[in-house]
């Protein structure tokens, strides 16, 4: 079965440019990978739980910032290898070099019989749309358009 994800994207306007808040994985795997390897703060769904509910405690989980405002529904998404994600925007901002994520535990290197901790969010960066073409995940870029049109509405209300 697909997964089910769900996500917040945390937004901010500096000197009238809409900007993001995308993560970039942590662990052995995403280390030097830059481009197309940033994403919206997300995760699964429990089952039973409501997809805001689950993307908040994913986001504070992976950021360790209280998403808090108006959440904005940005829709979902298809990733190539069929896991959907469902996200919602809001306003914010933070101070990128103070994220705390989360950790993981798996065998590293493979095979070796040993375990490692690694940060399931190794960094996080505010990028514009322009940039965050570049960096993000190609699936997840449909949410930048969303949100913009959000965000021309929210103001023009």
């Amino acid at each position: 079965m697909a997964k089910v994800s769900a996500g917040l994207l945390m937004y901010r306007k500096r000197k009238g440019e809409l900007e993001v808040l995308l993560v970039h994985p942590g662990g052995p795997f995403w280390k030097n990978k830059d481009d197309s390897a940033w994403f919206v703060p997300k995760g699964e769904i429990n089952p039973g739980e409501d997809p805001l509910e689950a993307a908040q405690r994913e986001f504070q989980e992976e950021t360790g910032l209280i998403p808090e405002g108006q959440f904005l529904p940005l829709g979902s998404v298809k990733h190539k290898g069929g896991k959907t994600v469902t996200a919602w925007a809001f306003a914010g901002d933070c101070d990128t070099a103070a994220i705390k994520s989360n950790t993981f535990e798996m065998e590293w290197p493979p095979k070796s019989g040993k375990r490692m901790k690694f940060r399931e969010v190794d960094r996080a960066e505010f990028f514009n749309a322009e940039s965050a073409k570049e960096k993000m995940h190609a699936a997840e870029f449909e949410f930048i358009g969303r949100l913009e049109m959000a965000v021309k509405e929210k103001e023009a209300s």
